[in-house]
């Protein structure tokens, strides 16, 4: 039956008018009125508000050197960990690969069962990462696989865009589009944020954080001349620190890494009333930097950052609980982005920015300004053909079409989502999917009482028989919609967005609200006959 219970006309109402209010401030803010920041609006992409677009690319070779870093420090580890201990020496890292000579050629197939676990992926899988050769009965030498390094570049630019997206996401922007470009690239969009030079200082640095102990035996003129003791390497110091220009020496094995961080913020320090970072390790690295200061009380440590020294204070007493402070020539401001840039985490791989631009917001208010004309005009069209084909019923399915629309504009605030230009097409094609709703129900209408249905009975059959071909087609729809939504990405999502939420909307305003009204016009009128 037609009837609607009263119960679900006032639900029906209470959502359909509930979704309507969430739309209004998104509509009053396009015409200049502000609205608030509580209220919820309609994120505007990239392509209609305007911002800042960052083509980023990252050199495989730097994921190489880090493989080779690593892959000495563990191996050299596992050598003395052994027992009895390995000695070896004249270690290398030339033309990518690690070659290090062991002290006695009787130790060279105990060494070998310790580092040949090591040359498979730690994933489980059975690929071969590292070869490992022995030469001049005396000489291991590691060798990294292709395959190894493919899947390293992999891994590494998967985690960048998570840092990335951690990143840009700490400024408060909403709905940036971050996506990989072929195997070293990474597009950027930040819609609303018109200034790239801030997001490429956020973005630019790496955010590598090193604690190294100074190498209290180098002199100063060799590391000037740049000239390191074997086990050491030189680092500069940052060009706004208090020692910009000089060097550093310091033990390249034995230090800290950032990775082990899980937490930092800017603040003053009360004692010098210096601009500084506080951060804070998790358990395993906090008890390393606690083992470290201990061994090392009167030392000094270098603090580096992305290959530059930013102070090299001393160890003036153990430093335990797992908080330490950075001080450095900072600034509020760069205190805070590196705050920033140590809470996502480091970049595995340094990114480079080899394009950048602006979009003007002007080319958006236009773009939106067109697309509005175009859905208006083909409204009008379309309203004008619906009423004056089916009459009564056309000025239902009018009402259903313009709250089709404002629900639409609801959900898009509060699901937070983001309007792109693709997604105006969007809008019209909903308009259109909603219309096609209501011709076919009218149409089905219309031959019930052609076969001599009576009224009520011709409309019931109506909506039951077009309410199957209208799931059938739109289900078929939201499909594909989701498959767009899932494997596509920047304005592909943002048609997707509003094609399947337009979906929802017109089955809901054709089927169910405009059943309602006409289930009322009968019910109260009782008519032996319909214009349509």
């Amino acid at each position: 039956m037609l009837d609607t219970p009263l119960w679900k006309k006032i639900s029906l109402w209470a959502v359909t008018l509930a979704l309507i209010a969430a739309a209004l401030p998104s509509l009053f803010s396009a015409t200049g009125m502000d609205v608030g920041e509580s209220a919820p609006e309609i994120n505007l992409g990239l392509d209609l508000a305007g911002g800042s677009h960052l083509l980023l690319e990252a050199d495989p070779n730097d994921v190489a050197a880090e493989r080779l870093e690593n892959m000495e420090e563990s191996v050299e580890a596992a050598l003395r960990g052994a027992t009895p201990a390995i000695r070896f020496g004249d270690t290398s890292r030339n033309d990518g690969q690690l070659s290090l000579l062991l002290d006695s050629t009787a130790d060279i197939d105990r060494a070998r069962g310790i580092l040949e676990p090591m040359m498979m992926g730690n994933d489980g899988s059975l690929r071969q990462e590292w070869d490992l050769e022995v030469i001049d009965t005396q000489r291991l030498v590691l060798v990294p696989t292709d395959s190894g390094l493919n899947v390293a570049v992999n891994n590494a630019m998967e985690s960048a865009i998570e840092v990335v997206r951690r990143r840009i996401d700490e400024l408060g922007t909403r709905e940036p589009t971050i996506v990989r470009q072929g195997d070293t690239r990474i597009v950027v969009q930040v819609p609303g944020l018109e200034d790239p030079q801030a997001l490429k200082d956020l973005l630019g640095k790496t955010a590598q954080l090193e604690f190294k102990l100074v190498d209290q035996q180098a002199l100063p003129s060799n590391t000037e001349a740049g000239i390191a003791n074997p086990g050491s390497q030189i680092f500069p110091y940052a060009s706004d620190s208090n020692f910009a220009g000089a060097f550093e020496a310091v033990k390249r094995l034995g230090g800290i890494r950032g990775d082990s961080l899980t937490g930092a913020q800017a603040g003053v320090d009360p004692q010098t009333n210096e601009n500084v970072v506080n951060i804070q390790f998790d358990q395993q690295g906090g008890q390393r930097f606690a083992q470290l200061s201990t061994e090392n009380v009167g030392e000094r440590f270098a603090i580096i950052l992305d290959g530059e020294v930013i102070s090299a204070p001393f160890f003036n007493e153990p430093i335990l609980g797992g908080s330490a402070q950075i001080s450095g020539s900072f600034t509020p401001d760069s205190a805070n982005q590196l705050s920033i840039q140590l809470r996502s985490g480091a970049l595995p791989v340094p990114l480079t920015v080899i394009e950048e631009r602006t979009v003007s917001a002007e080319l958006g208010e236009q773009s939106i300004r067109s697309g509005l004309i175009a859905m208006l005009i083909g409204s009008l069209a379309v309203v004008a053909l619906m009423i004056a084909t089916y009459g009564r019923f056309g000025i239902y399915a009018t009402a259903a079409l313009i709250i089709n629309v404002l629900i639409l504009l609801g959900l898009m605030a509060v699901g937070n989502f983001t309007l792109t230009l693709p997604g105006i097409a969007g809008f019209v094609l909903t308009v259109g999917a909603a219309v096609d709703a209501n011709v076919l129900i009218n149409e089905r209408i219309r031959e019930e009482r052609k076969r001599g249905r009576k009224v009520i009975t011709a409309v019931e059959n109506g909506y039951k028989e077009a309410s199957r071909a209208i799931y059938d087609a739109n289900i078929t729809n939201f499909i594909a919609g989701i498959a767009l939504f899932w494997f596509g990405s920047g304005p592909v999502r943002g048609f997707a967005v509003v094609l399947v939420i337009g979906l929802i909307t017109s089955v809901f305003t054709a089927l169910t609200l405009t059943r309602m009204w006409v289930a009322g016009y009968l019910a109260a009128n009782r008519p032996k006959d319909i214009n349509i």
